[in-house]
């Protein structure tokens, strides 16, 4: 990524101006958003049969992390306070429940039963710094094979082929977070 990251959706910048977003919190949200957009167009190339709604992803991945402008302790130190309070705090400010519930679940896919949205804003969430997360991409791969009457080891195959894409770009990702 020799690029400034792919602009935020307006939402989201309406959002980090309206909740006083700190700098380093916009960065992470660019890099993941960044992720969501790469992951989101490769796996539309891929596998075009599936059907997910690209724009709810790029949207999720842009506003996962605001509860962290309650808990910004949460910006340098673990901590899941931001997941479980951020949905409430999104809808305080008129974001809907079906755009809030992103703020839960980015950090959810272990514990409930997820849609494909959801997963994939986990795994922007992971993937653009590099972090490969078996148990989240396991889900995936049912989910797709399942919708592409594929076997699970052929969307593996693609779907690692994706990712290591994706995290092709970690490094500048990275770097490019850390100015901030």
């Amino acid at each position: 990524m020799s690029h400034e990251p792919q602009p935020l959706p307006e939402i989201a910048i309406d959002l980090c101006q309206k909740l006083d977003a700190p700098p380093r919190l916009v960065a992470h949200l660019h890099v993941v958003h960044d992720a969501a957009v790469q992951l989101t167009d490769l796996l539309k190339k891929s596998f075009p049969q599936l059907t997910f709604d690209q724009c709810e992803v790029l949207i999720g991945a842009a506003i996962h992390d605001l509860g962290k402008c309650q808990h910004q302790n949460e910006l340098y130190a673990p901590g899941n306070r931001h997941e479980i309070d951020g949905a409430a705090l999104l809808e305080s400010v008129g974001v809907s429940a079906e755009l809030a519930r992103f703020c839960r679940t980015h950090g959810a896919w272990a514990s409930e039963e997820l849609p494909l949205e959801d997963l994939l804003v986990g795994l922007a969430d992971t993937i653009w710094k590099g972090q490969r997360v078996d148990d989240l991409e396991r889900l995936i791969v049912a989910k797709i094979a399942l919708v592409s009457e594929s076997q699970e080891w052929y969307v593996f195959g693609i779907l690692d082929s994706v990712l290591e894409n994706v995290a092709a770009n970690s490094v500048a990702r990275l770097a490019w977070q850390a100015k901030y």
